[in-house]
């Protein structure tokens, strides 16, 4: 077998993170196909900006298997507005809506000044308390202020996932230690990852998501390349190894961490 060639997943995978509107409209069922060959057979597409709400949720509509998210990423916060909050409010009505997200603090790049990141995060996980949805939240260098917001609203959101887990172990021990998900992609297969690995070998099983972030972070080794959800594989072979188990054993777990994070019953 060459080195990059997919192999198909020996147990089902729930891609949690993608962001199909990235894809051409001719494109996106030739992914999802492809993906299905190898195992992967559902799919959350996130919403991130007041312009791709609506867009998610018609993806979804598109397919049996798809379903998707509400929420603004903390690069857009500043573009919060009434209208955002209304357009919100009314898709969660759909049964194709199953989470509040991502959403969250990124203080690499500022691309929205932090209080107004903090106060659009904060707003955001009280809809999610309100219309009693789990939240996926997004956090990058600011995990004082992210576990601060969090911690207000502790107990009042059932399900919370921090996904594409990178941040420290004080991070990981706050977010396990209050019942959160640790959403792992191809970031674990990169050489200098060493520090997301060792969260990933403290995590347990029953906590832990499968996701690419797609088109970004494509594993190796194909890194490099614009990532998909049809190279899941290679991310849930890897971090099986890491967890010194088979996927026979640890893949039907992370499916039911995912079924249930998203209260998808099929």
């Amino acid at each position: 077998m060459k080195e990059n060639k997919i192999p198909r997943s020996i147990s089902p995978i729930f891609e949690t993170h993608v962001h199909l509107d990235y894809l051409k409209k001719n494109e996106m069922v030739d992914v999802i196909q492809k993906s299905e060959d190898v195992g992967v057979d559902k799919f959350i597409t996130m919403s991130c900006s007041p312009d791709n709400q609506d867009t998610v949720l018609s993806i979804a509509g598109r397919f049996d298997n798809v379903w998707c998210t509400q929420g603004i990423h903390p690069h857009d916060a500043r573009l919060w507005d009434l209208k955002t909050r209304e357009t919100i409010l009314r898709n969660v009505e759909s049964d194709k809506v199953k989470a509040i997200g991502e959403i969250g603090l990124d203080y690499h790049y500022d691309n929205s000044p932090r209080d107004i990141q903090r106060k659009v995060f904060d707003e955001q996980l009280q809809i999610a308390s309100d219309q009693n949805l789990p939240v996926i939240v997004h956090t990058r260098e600011a995990e004082d202020d992210t576990i601060s917001v969090l911690k207000n609203h502790l107990g009042k959101i059932k399900k919370i996932e921090i996904h594409c887990f990178t941040s420290s172990m004080q991070m990981a021990e706050f977010a396990l230690g209050n019942g959160f998900y640790l959403g792992f992609n191809g970031i674990i297969t990169f050489k200098p990852a060493e520090n997301v690995r060792e969260i990933l070998r403290i995590t347990p099983p029953e906590q832990i998501l499968l996701e690419t972030d797609a088109p970004f972070l494509a594993p190796n080794p194909v890194r490099g390349k614009e990532n998909a959800p049809f190279y899941l594989p290679f991310i849930s072979k890897r971090v099986a190894e890491i967890k010194e188990t088979s996927e026979e054993k640890l893949l039907p777990i992370i499916y039911q961490n995912s079924m249930s994070f998203f209260e998808i019953t099929l």
